[in-house]
């Protein structure tokens, strides 16, 4: 797990109060979409789709803050769209960074080089820079000539000038083994930080279903990719319990509260990629009034091919905290790519309900 140690302490702190409480559901990540405009129409990507009277809205500066203060959480992604559209993004970042928000600014890196003068390396500050492979893939996912080449610019300056960058990366389907593992070497090549790495996973409103991975094939591709990481040093930002998941070695329920999500609606119900009903007007409303049970792998059709860290990492991350030695000895050895895979949830119920369940299957995980 390559975040820094200052990262990791204060989420584990975090973390280990919610549990000394008696905390069922608390967030870790607050996904803020301030704006859903976006200057690339990528294959994958539901946003755009939306009508123009939406893509004309915006978070403000105070709603933005206000988000952040009343979820709490220490960490927070500000995505979209593309958030250097934003104009008021800036205050934003230094408002977050004021209250000590570790901040990962989500961003296809078309105008970070632009924007590089405006901000202050910190170590509460990421820029994540979302590419999907190498030239010619990326370039075809986002349907634009010309944009790695300029991304890959803006994350060298950005490395240059001392800020923190990641990498945020999303395969789909039709991408090869050895394709990936190519590009994990050239991204560490960049000076980054880490790669943040999931399976497409279908937003409805995508125009482009065709390119997203059904969960047994993501499984199947993660096997593949890890086979070839012997003596590679990629560095991922995410649990090593996580990536055992994405190997399919592990059984998790997904914790929707983990990652909730603000925009410009209000509190998306449940998560960061499903829209269902009105939106929670308050995130205490989000965490109380939300049929949880109603989500999920073998609960929700919608929810049956989801593998995205929104949604497991934290799942992850509080098996982690109880089980670290599990965590530690999987960090060593990396996840398992032969034999029988754990088998996932039925498709017929969700019983008990995602509180219940999490913490039942943290205590016995499958396949471990």
């Amino acid at each position: 797990m390559s975040v820094p140690l200052i990262q990791q302490y204060r989420m584990t702190s975090y973390i280990l109060k919610q549990r000394l409480q008696g905390t069922k559901r608390y967030p870790l990540v607050l996904m803020l979409e301030p704006l859903f405009r976006c200057n690339l129409s990528c294959a994958g990507c539901g946003k755009i789709e939306q009508p123009q009277e939406v893509l004309d809205k915006q978070l403000t500066v105070d709603e933005c803050l206000s988000a952040v203060d009343e979820c709490g959480a220490p960490v927070v992604s500000i995505a979209g769209g593309e958030p250097f559209l934003l104009k008021d993004l800036v205050q934003i970042v230094k408002g977050m960074i004021r209250r000590k928000k570790f901040v990962y600014l989500c961003t296809n890196g078309l105008l970070l080089k632009k924007n590089l003068e405006n901000y202050t390396p910190s170590p509460y500050l990421t820029f994540s820079v979302h590419l999907d492979g190498k030239r010619e893939r990326h370039d075809t996912i986002v349907c634009r000539h010309g944009v790695f080449d300029l991304a890959v610019d803006a994350i060298k300056a950005a490395h240059k000038t001392g800020f923190r960058v990641t990498i945020n990366s999303t395969l789909y389907e039709g991408v090869t083994p050895q394709e990936a593992a190519e590009f994990f070497d050239f991204a560490m090549g960049l000076g980054i930080e880490g790669i943040t790495v999931a399976p497409g996973f279908s937003y409805e409103r995508a125009s482009h279903q065709e390119v997203f991975l059904q969960r047994t094939a993501s499984k199947k591709l993660f096997r593949d990719i890890f086979k070839l990481a012997k003596d590679r040093k990629w560095k991922f930002n995410h649990t090593s319990l996580y990536l055992d998941f994405l190997a399919g070695n592990r059984i998790y329920q997904c914790t929707p509260w983990g990652n909730p999500t603000r925009n410009i609606f209000g509190w998306q119900r449940p998560c960061y990629l499903l829209e269902d009903g009105s939106p929670a007007p308050t995130f205490k409303k989000l965490l109380e009034e939300t049929e949880w049970d109603k989500y999920g792998v073998g609960c929700n059709s919608k929810c049956g091919q989801c593998m995205l860290h929104s949604g497991f990492e934290p799942s992850a991350v509080n098996d982690m905290i109880k089980h670290p030695l599990k965590a530690l000895w999987l960090s060593l050895r990396g996840p398992r790519t032969d034999g029988p895979m754990v088998a996932d949830f039925p498709t017929v119920s969700c019983s008990p309900a995602p509180a219940e369940r999490e913490e039942r299957e943290i205590e016995h995980p499958a396949g471990s």
